[in-house]
């Protein structure tokens, strides 16, 4: 009996060993297929990049070889097909393309009638097209159309192959049929781009607003979209063309999107005060919140339109604000009366009134801020600032709050001279927001300090690392007073003239205009034909018009466009030259004529578009709504 039961053992054990056996043979041969795959892939990627490779630099030979193999080893990847089929129409084999593309409508016929790839319909009608078959090419068109719109579901590769192939009346109607069968579908943007192409501009704009209205858009991908077609000047055909479409759209249906897009493209137009009533129309529609008004109006005093940035934050104070929406409309409302108001006392009862009502906690730093500067740089009472700033950094404030105000800090220490002080402050900032734009600013306010001091090798070494890597704001400070201390010490191995022109520049930013003119009356008569000279000359240009001597500011700006047509200021001057004679020589005709000289001279000038919609206004263009 122990004998039959060893014997069922060892037979059971040798099946065991059998099964385990195969089971070694079929991993081993699983792992093989596994390798084999992995080959494959490798190989089709390899060649692909080679492919795209050759097809890059024109070799179509060879392109077409790699091509052709890759889509027979992977017939269901029409890239590959396409790729091949382009790569032989480059040689002219058209009789090649039109057998392949032949086979390709059978095989797949064969297959599934209702499921073929009809864009190979259009590929071949193009194929006909180009050996000039222009009948045969309309077959095929229509071909691929009659399947879009019998099978509307597999439509989009028919649409797109017709817009990629510039056939673009048919891919429109391919679009629009699609969205008509599915009224949820969105093909807007492919038909706004179409229109956008055949030129025709209204359809355009019409499809980019429906999207608008219809689908969940963004706002802002539409105004990029339509923005391509827009120009800063609002006399511009297309800019009036969409402002009435808008003004159209706003008396038919008053929706919040028309306002908004109305709104958008006046701020393209620096049209402050139009932009802002559209954002008041959006608020009143909507009561929701006042980010757009507040947005104009902080664009509005960045741009120097002072009016309408007051017009938009006395609006915010109109409404039921928080308290911080009302300290921040207050913050910009001192901000433009320190622009435009000469009262001085006036203003300081303002600052007073302000702080009585909501005190000077943490949450009220920034005006704070505002009131130092206005101590120190229009009532001439630097200690007073300093101590001001002093306590305010008392309150619990963030590292980037106390950043800012450190910054200030240090250039009211510098407006005292005392650049020693001042640089730590700088550098302290620099180490605390390593990385940050404030440490950015203070990197530049070092380089500024020891320009003042004289140290010029330093300043232009930190100069150096602020041109790379920096905010836009901050390279071009830079990069202009880089420029400045490059240009001269080059020509001056005491630097004579840098340090009075550093001197005089020190003495405009603590307000002493007098003596900073004066000095650079000295820079000029001392060192003619010096490379400062150009400098000095539009510095002091611009003191004279701060003090209101527009005729000597006049001669200075004259006198740089007759130093060197090619100079770095050359534009600067024609530009200051014709909003003097524009706004304060009130001389109609010298002002539309250095207006002109910007327009047709200096067509990559910054000043370019105010320029050239400023020339037209005087010039008598209409004045278009």
């Amino acid at each position: 009996m122990l004998s039959v039961w060893f014997f069922i053992l060892e037979v059971k054990i040798k099946g065991i060993l059998l099964i385990f056996k195969k089971m070694s043979y079929l991993v081993k041969y699983s792992l093989l297929v596994l390798m084999m795959m992995v080959s494959l892939t490798r190989s089709i990627a390899q060649n692909e990049q080679l492919a795209e490779e050759y097809f890059e630099k024109g070799e179509f030979q060879k392109a077409e070889s790699l091509y052709k193999n890759l889509f027979e080893n992977q017939s269901y990847n029409l890239t590959f097909l396409d790729k091949w089929i382009q790569s032989l129409q480059a040689q002219k084999k058209y009789d090649e393309v039109r057998q392949v593309i032949r086979e390709q409508l059978d095989i797949s016929a064969k297959r599934n009638p209702k499921n073929i790839p009809a864009q190979l319909h259009v590929v071949l009608g193009y194929n006909h097209e180009l050996q000039g078959y222009t009948d045969e090419a309309k077959m095929e068109y229509d071909k691929a159309l009659e399947f879009l719109k019998n099978n509307p579901n597999n439509g989009y590769a028919i649409a797109k192959s017709f817009q990629d192939h510039q056939k673009l009346d048919y891919a429109l109607e391919s679009y629009q049929t699609m969205m008509a069968v599915f009224p949820t579908a969105n093909y807007f943007s492919q038909i706004a781009a179409i229109y956008g192409e055949k030129g025709e501009i209204e359809k355009m704009f019409n499809t980019y607003l429906d999207m608008l209205s219809r689908q969940n858009t963004d706002l802002l991908n539409i105004q990029r979209f339509m923005g391509r077609f827009l120009a800063e000047d609002d006399q511009g055909s297309n800019n009036v063309l969409l402002r009435k479409i808008l003004v159209q759209r706003i008396q038919n249906e008053p929706k919040i999107e028309w306002y908004k897009m109305l709104s958008w493209l006046y701020l393209l137009q620096k049209d402050y005060s139009k932009a802002l009533n559209q954002e008041k129309a959006v608020y009143r529609l909507t009561q929701s919140d006042l980010n757009g008004v507040i947005d104009i109006g902080i664009i509005a005093f960045d741009d120097e339109d002072f009016f309408t940035s007051n017009d938009a934050f006395s609006f915010v104070l109109e409404q039921p604000t928080d308290i911080d929406d009302q300290i921040f409309a207050h913050y910009y409302l001192l901000e433009s009366q320190k622009k435009v108001e000469k009262d001085l006392n006036k203003i300081a009862i303002t600052y007073q009134d302000f702080f009585k009502t909501f005190g000077t906690a943490a949450n009220t730093y920034k005006v704070q801020s505002s009131y130092a500067q206005f101590l120190t740089f229009y009532k001439n009472e630097a200690q007073k600032a300093v101590e001001l700033l002093q306590n305010t950094l008392k309150n619990n404030l963030d590292t980037f709050k106390r950043g800012e105000l450190k910054l200030q800090l240090g250039d009211i220490l510098v407006f005292t001279e005392g650049y020693n002080q001042a640089l730590v402050i700088f550098t302290q900032v620099q180490n605390d927001l390593k990385n940050h734009p404030l440490a950015q600013t203070a990197r530049y306010k070092v380089a500024q300090t020891s320009y003042f001091d004289g140290d010029f090798e330093w300043a232009n070494a930190q100069l150096k690392v602020l041109k790379k890597g920096t905010t836009k704001l901050i390279a071009n400070d830079a990069i202009d007073l880089s420029l400045l201390i490059s240009d001269n010490i080059a020509q001056d191995s005491v630097q004579t003239a840098l340090k009075s022109y550093a001197k005089a520049d020190l003495l405009a930013y603590q307000n002493k205009t007098h003596q900073a003119i004066d000095t650079l009356s000295l820079v000029l008569l001392q060192h003619k034909g010096h490379p400062i000279e150009d400098e000095a000359l539009f510095k002091q240009a611009k003191l004279y018009e701060k003090l209101e001597k527009y005729a000597d500011a006049e001669k200075n700006y004259l006198a740089i466009l007759q130093l060197n047509q090619d100079d770095i200021l050359i534009d600067d001057a024609l530009y200051q030259l014709a909003v003097l004679y524009d706004e304060k020589l009130i001389n109609e005709e010298k002002a539309k004529m250095y207006y002109e000289k910007i327009v047709v001279e200096q067509p990559s000038s910054i000043f370019l578009v105010p320029a050239r919609k400023r020339f037209r206004e005087l010039r008598g263009d209409e004045v278009l709504p």
